[in-house]
């Protein structure tokens, strides 16, 4: 088969490597739609330290079921499906707790480390197991359920926030995790909606999909800024969805006291943390990783239209072009999204 090769770092190629091989209950997924993550575009230089060549990447896929295992059930060839990006083991001490997301055995798919390796759907064909699908609604079309993984994240973090009815939210980073959070927030009954970028393109998306106000840290002083639309308290929530240290800084300025912040980037490894801020304004701090079993409500978010990610969606390319957009996006090319790349 064919398949975009991450060959050394920042180097692609388009080649043919073997067919992948499925266990007994694993099925093989011929891919329609994988999406190019933004932890893929950090990886690919091995900044990350998790994508370590050679490898194949892409971990947001949907496509058809072409070949299934002797013991999968419920699964047919001919399915339309997309799976989870994590591969759990169902069997450790978090899994039976159901937070898949922290399984000690936890494997995700496209990722090489130096404690596994995992080819992922940056490929005309890929094998998972048949405990991580789910099936696309009718209808939906692959490219928008390739969406569905960077979905559940957003909806995993407001879950683990713990929002009320009408709360007050400032989001910043308006990627694209952000903007689907901005959707998430909306659908989720919050009232005022804050969006923080430095990218005006950004800004204006975050608007368009539902944020009341967008403002970037170079024309004003967020913090102000967000005092001045909550009556000088500050947001009950925060979400920061960078990983550094200024942005940081800036979602937990914007807190009210007792406010909550939840942690979904994680571009640097380490931050600084206002600490006395933190303490002696009682702020609660979320970390939130991955997803956790949110596919199925996501998939439907989508389909009927609850969640816009046609908007977000950039361009639909051949797999073949795939070296090309990656270093667009590694570029940070003005108005690029989503890349959606088709085998």
């Amino acid at each position: 088969m064919k398949a975009l090769v991450l060959k050394e770092y920042n180097r692609f190629e388009y080649a043919d490597v073997p067919d992948p091989q499925i266990g007994a209950a694993e099925v093989l997924i011929e891919v329609k739609a994988s999406g190019i993550c933004g932890s893929d575009v950090h990886g690919m230089d091995g900044g990350t330290g998790r994508r370590i060549p050679p490898i194949i990447m892409g971990h947001e896929a949907a496509g058809v079921i072409a070949e299934v295992g002797a013991d999968v059930t419920g699964w047919r060839v001919g399915d339309r499906v997309t799976f989870d990006s994590t591969i759990y083991c169902g069997q450790c001490h978090f899994c039976r707790a159901g937070r898949i997301n922290l399984c000690d055995n936890r494997r995700v798919l496209g990722v090489s480390c130096d404690e596994y390796r995992r080819d992922g759907a940056f490929a005309e064909y890929i094998a998972v197991p048949q405990h991580i699908l789910y099936r696309l609604p009718e209808g939906l079309s692959f490219e928008h359920a390739a969406v569905v993984e960077p979905l559940s994240v957003a909806v995993q973090a407001v879950e683990r926030t713990g929002l009320a009815l009408n709360d007050t939210v400032v989001v910043v980073g308006a990627g694209m995790i952000g903007l689907l959070l901005i959707q998430v927030l909306r659908s989720a009954g919050c009232g005022l909606i804050i969006a923080v970028d430095l990218e005006q393109d950004k800004l204006d998306f975050a608007r368009k999909l539902g944020a009341d106000i967008a403002v970037s840290p170079d024309a004003c002083n967020v913090p102000q800024k967000v005092a001045e639309h909550t009556a000088g308290r500050g947001t009950d929530a925060a979400f920061e969805v960078v990983g550094i240290t200024a942005t940081l800084n800036t979602a937990i300025s914007s807190l009210r006291k007792g406010g909550t912040l939840t942690l979904v980037g994680n571009l640097s490894p380490t931050v600084e943390l206002p600490l006395q801020t933190a303490v002696t304004r009682e702020i609660t701090i979320n970390g939130s990783c991955a997803s956790c079993g949110e596919y199925p409500a996501c998939l439907d978010m989508i389909a009927r239209g609850q969640v816009n990610v046609e908007p977000i969606i950039s361009a639909v390319a051949p797999m073949a072009e795939g070296a090309d957009w990656f270093e667009r996006l590694y570029n940070k090319e003005p108005g690029l999204m989503k890349v959606i790349l088709s085998p």
